[in-house]
């Protein structure tokens, strides 16, 4: 998984928003991301607490576990993500994939 890596802190997840859609869901894989739909424009940081809120739901985590440790102004971010193992996000991600 290309998208999905671990570090010292934990895991961190590529992903590519895209915002404004009819409903929040985990699209596909793209250009070596995870492409995630939110509902959220991307105005005022709203994409960006709507996308932490999303993920944390999804792999069912506290989203102060979730952090955008880069790519803050872009539809491409990297999220630091603590109190999981990749093994779990990776099983949980590929679920909803399918």
């Amino acid at each position: 998984m290309s998208y999905l890596y671990e570090n010292k802190n934990g895991i961190v997840l590529d992903v590519y928003v895209q915002p404004k859609a009819l409903k929040s869901r985990i699209v596909s894989i793209y250009d070596g991301a995870l492409k995630v739909a939110i509902t959220a424009p991307p105005v005022d940081g709203k994409a960006n607490a709507a996308i932490i809120t999303f993920i944390a739901k999804v792999l069912g985590i506290p989203k102060s576990a979730i952090t955008i440790s880069s790519g803050k102004q872009s539809r491409r971010k990297k999220l630091s993500i603590e109190k999981i193992s990749r093994q779990e996000a990776t099983v949980i991600i590929e679920k909803h994939l399918s």
